[in-house]
């Protein structure tokens, strides 16, 4: 039988979809599932979005430029540049992608050639693991604890995982799984890391609007002094709640960074041309929109900290940004709970989807005891999924 490839071998399945056979399999046993595993939100995509794709009057459906339409790399860079402390976006400092993901990719093949390394603080977003692997890029785990609510690690630390190998730093910010924003503070001395050690820093913003209780965010591009170092990875697909939509941007000051990644771009032809035309309509949305967002999760961030907290052993923060949460549990094994959630219990017919941390950590036998919460459905979602995870934690710890 032909083998396939070693890189398909070790290429790690996802914490966030790896258990969906077990819920699909719930489902078809008539169980609902309450799914927090995934940052899907409840929340409708914009109107104007949908008015757009429906009034389009075009009668061939045809590629794109490789880049992405100019006029939408023009809305795109004008809304950016509202935030900017330091300078205005330019259209051709940006490259338009499918998803945030293909922007990692791209920026990933881009600027790291095989054995390199990259330093990316861990718990860390699953695919960070999948697409270096990609490359055979080695990433080097640097471990953030919640104990310390994830924040970062001293300079030091950062600075002896780095060898002649090394060439990024990537982080998420607000991140992703933990709910963490890193300070200003915390993001100006990776610029200096950065800077001093001659890396990228490529920094995912994808989470940016969502930000609470009047935390700060300070983007990696308005770090003076480091246009040649930075990038940044962007998304509508959580901003405008349309992840099916598939459109993203790497954006950079770094000329070279554009010219390579639109090399790699050329090969996949076009972003999908559809979505561009309607998220061009997207970036036109009304101000009050993201208040009102924002207003919704962080009402369902409050919800879901009372009720975890209140769970007998389970512990977890309060999330500054984002919309997810690392919680700890009375278990030993999250992924043994996770999948026995999906297939050996229900509550009134009803059961929870939860990501195991396991998947979130690239050192091995971390994370063992932690889950990672999307608190992405409606407040009446909420309490009805924590009320199933109290009582499966009380009837797991029974029989294990």
């Amino acid at each position: 039988m032909p083998k396939i490839s070693n890189k398909g071998i070790l290429m790690p399945a996802s914490p966030i979809r790896k258990l969906v056979p077990y819920a699909d399999a719930a489902k078809e046993r008539g169980i609902h599932v309450y799914h927090l595993n995934i940052g899907q939100p409840d929340i409708e995509t914009p109107a104007i979005f949908w008015d757009k794709i429906k009034h389009i009057d075009r009668t061939i459906l045809e590629y794109s430029p490789s880049d992405g339409y100019v006029d939408l790399k023009k809305k795109y860079a004008s809304f950016l540049s509202q935030t900017r402390k330091y300078a205005p976006i330019k259209a051709e400092e940006l490259l338009i992608t499918t998803g945030g993901s293909e922007a990692l990719l791209f920026t990933f093949l881009s600027i790291l050639d095989a054995g390199d390394e990259m330093i990316i603080p861990e718990p860390m977003y699953a695919n960070y693991v999948g697409f270096a692997r990609s490359g055979n890029i080695e990433i080097k785990a640097l471990t953030c604890h919640f104990e310390d609510e994830f924040r970062l690690p001293a300079t030091e630390a950062f600075e002896a995982l780095i060898t002649p190998k090394t060439k990024a730093i990537l982080i998420c910010n607000p991140n992703n799984p933990t709910g963490y924003v890193y300070s200003n503070k915390e993001i100006e001395r990776l610029g200096k890391i950065a800077k001093e050690h001659d890396l990228f820093l490529i920094v995912d913003e994808v989470y940016r609007e969502f930000i609470y209780d009047n935390d700060e965010h300070l983007s990696v591009l308005d770090l003076p002094g480091l246009e040649e170092n930075a990038i940044l990875i962007d998304s509508v697909s959580k901003r405008f709640s349309a992840c099916g939509a598939r459109i993203g941007a790497i954006v950079t000051r770094n000329k070279n960074v554009i010219a390579t990644a639109l090399k790699f771009a050329q090969q996949r032809l076009s972003p999908p041309t559809l979505a561009q035309i309607g998220c061009n309509a997207l970036f036109d949305v009304e101000e009050t929109y993201f208040k009102t967002v924002n207003d919704r999760y962080k009402k369902r961030r409050d919800l879901i900290y009372e009720l975890l907290n209140a769970i007998d052993g389970v512990k977890c923060h309060s999330p500054k940004g984002a919309f997810y949460t690392i919680a700890q549990l009375p278990v030993k094994d999250a992924d043994h709970f996770c999948q026995w959630l999906l297939e050996s219990f229900e509550l009134n017919g009803e059961t929870v989807m939860l990501a195991p941390g396991s998947g979130f950590y690239s050192t091995p036998g971390l994370g063992k005891n932690e889950v990672r919460l999307a608190y992405v459905l409606k407040k009446e979602s909420i309490i009805k999924a924590v009320a199933c995870l109290k009582e499966a934690l009380r009837k797991y710890n029974s029989l294990f």
